[in-house]
């Protein structure tokens, strides 16, 4: 249950950034649900090994490295899942925070 709390968080996470910042839309409410689906696969699988190999880096913002990842992660997507489009790293990199923000808010929820 918990799992599927937090899914529908995220994609309510994306339609709120795609309300809220300007350059990133989202076509439905279906185009959200494949987002979140393709961000938390890519989450689970590629986002450990990028932050494995820019840990020297991370080390170094204290953690804010990771919010550039994040949002290369949410521009990447938006290359290949139609509906949703990311027009620059700078609307990436704030519908990454407001989502950051919605599953942290989640997590200690839940």
């Amino acid at each position: 249950m918990k799992i599927l709390i937090r899914f529908l968080g995220t994609v309510l996470a994306v339609l709120l950034a795609a309300y809220f910042v300007p350059g990133f839309a989202v076509s439905g409410f279906y185009t959200a649900v494949i987002v979140a689906l393709v961000l938390g696969i890519l989450n689970i699988t590629i986002k450990p090994i990028l932050l494995l190999l820019t840990l020297p880096l991370n080390l170094l913002t204290l953690g804010l490295f990771t919010f550039v990842i994040n949002a290369l992660l949410i521009w990447f997507i938006s290359t290949f899942v139609s509906g949703f489009a990311v027009d620059g790293f700078i609307p990436a990199l704030i519908g990454g925070f407001i989502i950051a923000l919605v599953s942290w808010i989640l997590h200690k929820l839940t």
